[in-house]
């Protein structure tokens, strides 16, 4: 059979994060029919992926195009590329107290605009789409647009500013709750990559908002369920590689300019990878006693911490080269080896040094530079100020199941993840000072250095792989850190993402799952298929669900607008609204058409596919086959399949 490609638009090339919050009306009343626009929606996007317009009056010499109040800076690739000097003067911030250039000042867009398309055009609109895909699935299940509400915030602050500067949990929290009056039931939770931090730190802000002994019901309240998709639990080491070489994304910038810029925000180590074994001193000491506490938030680590090689993960995050005298660089010129007298053996013979997530995390990396890297003065103070001393929370410490009724944990893999990296120093001044002279990529449960040519592949390297590989941007063992929330019991079911019949569909129950040790089904793969695997836990904490969903082949950066992902959580959210569902999850034994862009012409058969539920309906303006296959039913008709 024959099957037609998704019509989505080009990849991304910007790290985007998403958060979404989704009321319900009538989550348990047996009036809700079925119909989704008594559906509300939050969108709260994450890392790069809000529109940034400017508030100042900035005369850009040489350049024709100037910036005006509520001019886009980004992303608006046109005055990136006339204008880099003005466009770098809105962008940056101060890179220690995080004020704005005194020549321009940009803040957050507002309203849906803001996070659909980031430089909207012809060509570079869906070249940045993000969200748009969804507010398109929104329109055809019906929500109406004053259903769907967007509350975009500063994406380079670090968390404690952007409650600081713009109130941004207290405005969230507000939100919740005016959804709940709205509606009369709590809401959906959808985080994607960064999303899921913010959603966390929430969680802990909410709890000195909050008297203890109601904030349960708060929850209960105000979440019914929470989606986390692509959550870096445990950081991203592309971070790593932002912050000392640089990262364009894409954009039209050299990897120094995309540093300096990078650096200049205090969300830069948000996402900085850290041990699974080790917490920080509690915060809440220091509200609940008097006001005192100590200085400095230290690390307390597990005793496995000390005797595994590499803080829960595959290998060292970072292998860096600097000179073996202090005070020199590590490839000195023959002028410097004469003056100082040095041998060619202590000239030639630089000093390599390991770093694994704990030591990246804590900051002993960064000191270890510190003579080396101008930059690395302002990475110690943001890391203290802004993470291990934050009053609320250490976002750099591992994550256990928060106390929500129902956890959804979605993530991409098999695919090709950076966990490792080797820096030496390139005789160039800050920021240019390092540079990448071999990459650690994990693929297929297998640990390798870069690849040399499409023929070639590059050396093995031993370490500790997983399973399998992560999404491309978050490695396997960040990702799968929530499985450490699925019970002693777990049930696995193993499906293809495609539409199918169930004949491809493998279940195993029970399986027993031990404390800190991954799940790893004992199921057969077809080469040519793509699977998703459910690992689902309704038993082990009375009243709340868990589940995780691992998607074969999904991209970091797009599986928020992957068909199989939107189908997925359709299907979930209508198996928990409706009254008369029997099971704890929607279930998996088919797979069927939801919309008419999923139904297509089968040119092998000469009729439209899956005829259970498509048909041919020929409607003026078609300009293909495919064009005219179409639900027989409604698609809230066709919901009915899977109660």
């Amino acid at each position: 059979m024959k099957e037609r490609a998704p019509r989505l638009p080009s990849v991304a090339s910007i790290a985007v994060a998403v958060l979404l919050v989704t009321g319900l009306r009538t989550v348990y009343s047996a009036e809700f029919d079925g119909d989704y626009s008594k559906l509300s929606g939050i969108i709260i996007p994450g890392f790069a992926s809000t529109q940034l317009r400017a508030w100042s009056l900035l005369d850009c010499p040489y350049s024709p195009l100037d910036f005006n109040p509520l001019d886009l800076v980004w992303l608006d690739t046109t005055k990136l590329l006339s204008a880099v000097n003005c466009w770098l003067k809105c962008m940056m911030l101060d890179p220690f107290n995080q004020t704005d250039n005194a020549e321009c000042k940009s803040r957050p867009d507002s309203g849906l605009s803001a996070i659909t398309e980031l430089d909207p055009g012809y060509i570079t609109g869906p070249l940045s789409s993000v969200w748009k895909e969804w507010i398109k699935w929104c329109i055809q299940f019906g929500i109406e647009a004053n259903a769907i509400i967007a509350v975009p915030y500063d994406w380079r602050l670090s968390p404690s500013m952007l409650e600081e500067r713009d109130l941004y949990f207290h405005t969230l929290k507000l939100t919740f709750e005016t959804a709940l009056k709205l509606r009369g039931g709590p809401s959906l939770v959808f985080g994607h990559s960064l999303g899921n931090l913010v959603f966390r730190y929430f969680l802990e802000w909410l709890k000195l908002e909050i008297a203890p002994k109601h904030y349960n019901q708060w929850l209960d309240d105000h979440i019914h369920a929470y989606f986390a998709v692509g959550a870096p639990l445990l950081g991203s080491p592309e971070t790593v590689k932002a912050t000392l070489f640089g990262n364009t994304f894409g954009l039209p910038v050299s990897e120094g300019t995309a540093r300096l810029m990078f650096n200049s925000f205090s969300s830069s180590l948000w996402m900085i990878p850290h041990s699974k074994y080790c917490t920080s001193d509690n915060p809440y000491w220091k509200h609940f006693s008097g006001g005192f506490r100590k200085k400095n938030q230290t690390y307390h680590c597990e005793e496995q911490e000390y005797r595994s090689n590499y803080s829960g993960w595959p290998t060292n995050l970072v292998n860096i080269e600097i000179p073996s005298i202090p005070g020199f660089d590590a490839y000195p010129s023959l002028q410097e080896m004469v003056e100082t007298n040095l041998s060619a053996m202590e000239c030639g013979l630089p000093t390599q040094l390991s770093f694994s997530a704990r030591e990246v995390a804590d900051g002993t990396l960064f000191r270890a530079i510190e003579d080396y890297d101008s930059d690395t003065k302002r990475l110690l103070y943001q890391l203290q100020k802004s993470y291990h001393g934050d009053p609320v929370l250490n976002p750099l410490t591992p994550w256990e199941r928060p106390p929500i009724k129902n956890i959804f944990c979605i993530y991409g893999v098999d695919l090709k993840t950076e966990v490792g990296y080797y820096f030496a120093p390139s005789g160039k001044p800050y920021p240019d000072n390092w540079i990448i002279t071999d990459v650690v990529y994990e693929i297929e449960g297998s640990l390798y250095t870069r690849q040399v040519s499409q023929l070639l592949s590059g050396n093995l390297v031993e370490g500790n792989p997983g399973a399998t590989s992560g999404d491309e941007t978050v490695p396997y063992n960040s990702l799968s850190l929530c499985k450490s929330w699925l019970g002693p019991k777990v049930n696995i079911t193993r499906a293809p993402q495609a539409e199918h019949d169930g004949s491809d569909v493998q279940v195993e129950l029970n399986v027993d799952h031990l404390p800190e040790e991954d799940i790893v089904p004992n199921m057969t793969r077809s080469p040519r298929v793509k699977y998703i695997t459910y690992y689902e836990d309704s038993e082990s904490i009375p009243g709340k669900r868990t589940a995780v969903w691992e998607l074969d082949k999904a991209n970091h950066r797009n599986i928020v607008r992957s068909p199989v992902l939107m189908r997925e959580l359709w299907l979930q959210m209508w198996h928990d609204i409706r009254p008369d569902t029997t099971s704890k999850f929607v279930t998996k034994a088919k797979r069927g058409p939801l919309r008419d862009d999923d139904c297509y012409w089968d040119y092998g058969k000469a009729r439209c596919a899956w005829a259970e539920y498509c048909e041919y309906r020929y409607i003026f303006g078609d300009v293909h086959l495919g064009q005219s296959c179409r639900l027989k039913n409604s698609s809230a008709e066709t919901l009915l399949n899977y109660l």
